[in-house]
């Protein structure tokens, strides 16, 4: 191997390995010392190997890689150049490590030789991440005489170990790659057809998950200046329990973000009253109390709980935690992938990776029931706006009369003004097992919390720290990894119903909305999903309005420093972004908008504060 090849030789060979190994996405934002791995990225996917997004902002390509994470399960990789391009991608990192999702970051940096001397665009990247990654690597520039061939492979199982959790716990990993100059040069391309030829859809085999930690390093051409230590790992490593759970009075059982199916069906086996947030993946099945929290502050029902078991990471009630910290309340949690074991109040009274229902007494029915009951008759004293596209055969009659009257009434429908309870409600209605539903860290997504009914779909959030920053990013990662991955043969299998069909709705707030507006930025000719940003604008963050600090504090300076009002106007941010836009003003308008036949489009929906 030539030496102005070296960079390039290594980016093609370490990217091939993910390839093998079943990682279809990268995602890169531009740079000059990370060029031989963008270069790279983009010859495997001329060759159909993989799919490459590219961002100009590293903070908003992050997000986009951890959108890919949690809709895919494997992770992207992300390709960032040297300096505060690193920094950029803490956020995504944050959430990623709370979150368990698996993420792999490729950061290109100096050699040695170069550090701590004052280079351009070079600080101390290696350990950057700190803690909030399972595994950091450090590799060496490779040197005028090549690299062991059987590196890079070993390199990529390590790292996808970690990332996928088989190891530990998933989550981000971090690869910090010094290249010399020359930073790009020829490569043989014949391993780009080897790769062509032997492609087969991504399974993680057996064989791969038994692979040893690497021990091989690349040869250095000059000695590192410092012995500072080249790898640091976080196994987040746990021994596995499974908890024998019995059928018990006054049980409940809590999903949270996150907590997938094994909630629901843990309920239903109990004969348990089902807490389940939205975007729990639980929202669904006939134990569901959708009242959840007005229901736990009762003593009629919250008062008589006496086993909390709980499923994810609950997120979106104060109730909850209150429940758990009340002296005698046993509470069992059931990890997930979230970084922290789930413990209000430290009176957790039992962690398990599972449950194992013991069948004994048989629940009582009249527990459950009277929950599910009490939770209807409360959503129907405050019933939702009729939804305008009612079968209109409910006026089936000769009477004219009646006819106009009916006419009327669904005339009023569609012009009654949009409330959030009327938002969410509608695009909960809209959507579809083929469609994915984001939410924003919002006050939306409270209100979806209280009043959406049970419904087996797709719903995402960034809840692992709940921070608004990265929602358009982290959605339009997920939109892609559903829609456009499936599609193309290049990525994972479309989920069942044909996700390759669907649309993915983001429902955010105002503040959301801007805070992450540079990611409606599209580059020319990159593959952009059906993607729709419905943004509840109340003209600053209303989150603010229900808490306690509203009721005390001067309206000036609270307005100023927490509710943030705003003047922007989201149709020019649409236009200057080549964005459709869509002003919705009422029912009928927000029903015809959500079924907008335009790829990407941002429907704007003025609130009341």
């Amino acid at each position: 191997m030539t030496t102005n090849a070296g960079a390039s030789e290594f980016s093609v060979a370490i990217l091939a390995e993910f390839v093998k190994l079943g990682v279809r996405h990268v995602v890169l934002s531009p740079g000059s010392r990370s060029q031989a791995l963008a270069l790279a990225a983009a010859e495997l996917e001329l060759a159909g190997l993989l799919t490459l997004s590219v961002r100009i902002d590293e903070r908003s390509a992050g997000f986009l890689a951890l959108g890919i994470g949690v809709e895919s399960g494997m992770p992207a990789l992300m390709i960032t150049t040297s300096g505060t391009a690193v920094a950029n991608l803490m956020p995504s990192v944050l959430e990623a490590h709370h979150s368990g999702v698996p993420m792999i970051l490729l950061t290109a940096d100096r050699p040695e030789e170069l550090r701590g001397i004052g280079s351009n665009q070079t600080t101390h990247q290696h350990g950057i991440f700190g803690e909030f990654v399972r595994f950091a690597r450090e590799v060496e520039a490779p040197s005028a005489g090549g690299f062991d061939p059987a590196y890079p492979g070993e390199l990529a199982s390590a790292v996808l170990l970690a990332a996928t959790g088989r190891s530990g716990a998933s989550g981000p990993v971090h690869v910090n790659m010094a290249f010399r100059e020359p930073l790009s040069g020829e490569f043989d391309r014949s391993i780009l057809a080897g790769l062509t030829a032997q492609r087969s859809e991504p399974a993680v085999s057996s064989e791969f998950a038994a692979r040893p930690e690497p021990a091989a390093r690349l040869e250095p051409a000059v000695p590192p200046v410092s012995a500072a230590p080249t790898e640091q790992v976080s196994h987040n490593a746990r021994a596995a329990s499974v908890v024998s759970v019995s059928i018990a009075p006054n049980t409940v059982v809590v999903a949270g973000h996150g907590a997938g199916r094994a909630a629901e069906e843990a309920a239903h086996a109990l004969g348990a009253p089902l807490f389940a947030e939205v975007s729990s993946g639980a929202h669904f099945g006939r134990n569901l109390v959708v009242a959840y929290r007005q229901l736990l502050a009762t003593p009629e029902f919250g008062g008589r709980v006496r086993r909390v078991i709980v499923f994810g990471h609950p997120t979106l009630s104060r109730e909850v935690p209150q429940l758990i910290q009340r002296d005698g309340v046993e509470t069992i949690v059931v990890r997930g992938q979230a970084a922290e074991d789930y413990n209000p109040g430290h009176r957790v009274t039992q962690w398990a990776d599972a449950i194992e229902i013991v069948r004994g007494e048989q629940a009582d029915p009249a527990w459950l029931g009277s929950w599910v009951a009490a939770s209807r008759e409360l959503l129907a004293d405050s019933p939702p706006a009729q939804d305008p596209s009612v079968d209109a055969a409910r006026a089936r009659t000769d009477d004219h009369k009646a006819i106009r009257e009916f006419t009327k009434a669904q005339l009023a429908v569609f012009r009654e003004v949009v409330t959030r309870r009327m938002l969410v409600e509608a695009v909960w209605q809209k959507t579809w097992p083929h469609d994915r539903l984001v939410f924003a860290s919002s006050r939306l997504v409270r209100e979806a919390d209280r009043v959406v009914p049970g419904k087996n779909i797709s719903v995402h959030a960034n809840r692992g720290l709940a921070g608004i920053d990265g929602t358009i990013a982290t959605a339009t990662g997920i939109a892609l990894a559903s829609q456009l991955a499936g599609a193309s043969g290049t990525g994972p299998a479309p989920a069942a119903g044909n996700a390759a069909a669907g649309t993915t709705r983001v429902v955010l707030g105002d503040l959301a909305f801007l805070h992450d507006v540079g990611s409606l930025l599209n580059t020319p000719g990159e593959a952009m999903p059906r993607i729709q940003l419905i943004v509840g604008n109340d003209g600053g963050g209303t989150i603010f309005d229900t808490l306690e600090v509203a009721r005390t504090a001067e309206k000036t300076p609270f307005d100023r420093v927490l509710y943030t009002p705003h003047e922007v106007a989201v149709a020019d941010l649409a236009s200057a972004y080549g964005w459709n836009y869509l002003l919705v003003e009422n029912r009928g308008q927000l029903d015809e908008a959500l079924v907008s036949p335009h790829a990407r489009t941002i429907i704007e929906v003025p609130l009341s504060r």
